[in-house]
């Protein structure tokens, strides 16, 4: 959904995404979250983004160097930020940030400076972000 309000919007507003990985739910969502800060260390966030979303039941270190592999991402790089944890300072910040601005669970969209407790469909995020840039 966020895509097409991206699409509709054309640059009108910006998508900035936070991390905010629940391992105590989710055993695999810390390393997956350090999958993709170090993705966006070789400049494809979206893509594995996009990757461990849709194969969320597929996150051992295997699967995500596969991921890797398929986005042709220098693989020994990623498995070196996996094995030194260089990413974790970044998600810790994410997660200071979140649990200081009422972040509960994901996801969590803010509006602006404010966090969107309304509806989440198309027409409700677009009136949303209307009404914020007007």
């Amino acid at each position: 959904m966020v895509n097409g309000l991206e699409r509709e919007l054309a640059g009108r507003f910006r998508f900035v995404y936070r991390n905010f990985p629940l391992a105590e739910i989710h055993s695999h969502a810390l390393q997956a979250a350090e999958a993709a800060e170090a993705a966006d260390a070789q400049g494809r966030f979206w893509d594995m983004h996009e990757l461990l979303f849709t194969r969320q039941k597929a996150l051992e270190t295997a699967d995500l160097l596969k991921y890797a592999a398929e986005l042709h991402l220098d693989t020994g790089r990623l498995a070196g930020d996996l094995t030194a944890h260089t990413h974790i300072p970044r998600i810790e910040r994410d997660l200071d940030s979140g649990e200081s601005s009422g972040v509960q669970g994901t996801p969590t969209l803010f509006i602006g400076d404010r966090l969107h407790e309304g509806r989440r469909d198309h027409e409700a995020l677009l009136a949303a972000l209307r009404a914020e840039s007007a």
